[in-house]
């Protein structure tokens, strides 16, 4: 089972993420730009991440993990709330972190996005 700074520490070796509190002392957000790629609930226990998904992979992820539900307090239709309970390959959430970076990393600006890109 992935711990917080296991998940913290894959998402900030993306490149140009940051993380902040910016909501609460509990939900750590990363960003890439000024775009939140995922938040982690770090009060959960077990952990859970929100994070960002094409629409069809994300119903496609809800179907085959019960541990992988609609964002919570967000779009759901573009995010999903992924509880970290050892049921999911940690394989297959790096995978949805991967994704979740460079579905948000694709929608900043191009100079933004060449800047990251180049670092």
């Amino acid at each position: 089972m992935m711990k917080l700074d296991e998940l913290r520490n894959y998402c900030l070796e993306k490149k140009a993420a940051t993380d902040d509190f910016p909501f609460d002392d509990v939900t750590m957000v990363i960003k890439v730009g000024d775009k939140m790629f995922a938040l982690i609930a770090i009060d959960n226990d077990p952990l859970s991440i929100n994070l960002k998904c094409d629409p069809l992979i994300a119903e496609g992820l809800r179907e085959k993990y019960n541990s992988v539900t609609p964002g919570y307090h967000m779009n759901k239709k573009h995010w999903n709330t992924v509880i970290m309970d050892n049921t999911i390959p940690q394989k297959i959430i790096k995978g949805m972190i991967d994704d979740s970076y460079d579905l948000v990393l694709s929608k900043l600006s191009k100079k933004n996005r060449n800047t990251i890109i180049k670092r």
